[in-house]
């Protein structure tokens, strides 16, 4: 082990002392420094041989106030004034008022700016009450000296404290939006990963429970229906890559999101899962951001997935509708409508509850109901395109 220099062992015990000091409660420490405040008028006080018994008093209730400073600052800073001019005005205090130092220090430390005002006041009133009629006049530099050196300790902790306080506050906020940040991103994930699994497996298992009825009626079917299941999951497989890719920091680059020129390939796949769907476009399209063309898709896929999985549909409309300020979506079907809550704006199901979440996040509106004429089923998104 090193051996360490004279100024890194001084360095070493001034640091546990501090350590120590702020272990104790802080009554404890007003209470040695109450003690030590104490000491100081009687000892001056018998150095220069005043020591009567009302000295002990008049110290006692200088250095008594102390003991509350931290919480009535003004108050005590008041106090332990008029005992230090009284203990002057018998010449019973030395040249060092103690006790109103360190209450100078604490007012200033810890008052607000129009009571820290007058605690300033009132120390120059009191020092000139304390000096004037002893005609000692060159103490008023060194007693002033000590005062303002007391004053500017209260204000450099006072703001110290308002700097760490700052920094906490700036710290609390930082982690509270990491974890807002980071619950966001859990959210867009978990809908990823939902609109990827959802339609694609309500897919395969549509096709799975139709591949046994073609392979005893028509093989040719069945390879294509065998066929669809494959791709579908393929497609399934290379979306959820790339949906996890984002948890991977060493992920070089990730693929584009699905967008709206992928709406074709879309709706082939739920035709192969026999529900007729067609695609219709009014208006001048219009470049968009990426974010809003994946959120577009999306819903138009979950639509689709729900009415594949719920609706009991053999047919299904989507259109695309761009105007000056905003793009909006209907998907709708002629299936069974609402049904038990699964598929009305009210529902509890993962996918509505997931396409909220994207239309919100693009600041569009969502509804969800019945078709027209009450029948079928109908979701409608306008997405702002600004």
């Amino acid at each position: 082990m090193p051996t360490l220099t004279y100024p890194q062992r001084f360095a070493d015990h001034r640091q546990r002392l501090l350590d120590w000091g702020r272990g104790l409660p802080p009554l404890a420490i007003d209470a040695v420094l109450a003690i030590g405040c104490y000491l100081t008028v009687v000892v001056m006080a018998i150095a220069d041989e005043k020591i009567r018994w009302w000295v002990f008093v008049l110290a006692g209730a200088n250095v008594l106030p102390l003991l509350w400073r931290r919480r009535f600052p003004f108050t005590v800073t008041l106090i332990c004034g008029v005992f230090t001019a009284w203990l002057s005005l018998v010449d019973a205090i030395g040249q060092i008022p103690a006790a109103q130092l360190v209450a100078t220090y604490t007012f200033a430390a810890l008052s607000p700016p129009l009571i820290r005002l007058i605690g300033v006041i009132g120390t120059v009133i009191g020092v000139t009450i304390s000096i004037v009629p002893h005609d000692e006049f060159l103490a008023i530099g060194p007693v002033g000296i000590m005062f303002a050196v007391a004053y500017a300790l209260g204000t450099s902790a006072r703001a110290r404290r308002d700097r760490i306080a700052m920094l906490e506050e700036r710290a609390r906020r930082h982690a509270e939006e990491q974890a807002a940040a980071a619950t966001r991103e859990r959210e867009r994930i978990a809908r990823e990963l939902h609109d990827i699994l959802a339609h694609s497996m309500s897919l395969v298992v549509v096709q799975a429970e139709a591949g046994p009825v073609a392979v005893r009626s028509d093989p040719d079917k069945a390879e294509e229906v065998f066929e669809t299941i494959s791709t579908t999951a393929r497609e399934a497989l290379t979306q959820l890559r790339r949906t996890l890719g984002v948890l991977r920091s060493d992920e070089p680059a990730r693929e584009p999101q699905p967008d709206l020129d992928a709406l074709p390939a879309l709706l082939e796949r739920v035709r192969r899962a026999g529900l007729a769907a067609s695609l219709e476009e009014v208006g001048e399209r219009r470049p968009v951001p990426p974010a809003l063309a994946t959120t577009a898709y999306r819903i138009v896929q979950e639509s689709l997935t729900n009415t594949v999985k719920h609706a009991g549909a053999s047919q299904a409309w989507v259109r695309l509708d761009w105007r000056d300020d905003a793009l909006r979506l209907e998907v709708r079907d002629d299936g069974r409508g609402p049904a038990n809550g699964k598929r009305d704006g009210t529902g509890g199901g993962h996918g509505l509850v997931g396409m909220r979440e994207r239309v919100a996040a693009a600041g569009g509106e969502l509804t969800s109901g019945a078709g027209p004429d009450g029948t079928g089923y109908r979701v409608t998104a306008t997405l702002p395109l600004q």
